[in-house]
């Protein structure tokens, strides 16, 4: 099994180099008042990556990577 730690540095790569500006964009747009406006301990992490999968998943429907 891959440690949790080197399965994030891979999705945070994959995120910057991958994921259109745009798509990136509507992310944060969406969880940036979120994380601004709560203390970090009452920030249901669960619910904002439900939040971007949410949004990537719609916005990169029927697409695909090389």
């Amino acid at each position: 099994m891959i440690p949790s730690e080197i399965e994030n540095r891979i999705a945070r790569y994959f995120l910057h180099m991958y994921l259109p500006d745009e798509v990136m964009m509507k992310v944060e747009d969406r969880l940036l008042p979120s994380c601004i406006s709560i203390e970090d301990e009452a920030i249901d992490h669960d619910e904002l990556v439900r939040w971007a999968i949410d949004i990537i998943d719609k916005q990169l429907e029927n697409k695909r990577f090389r």
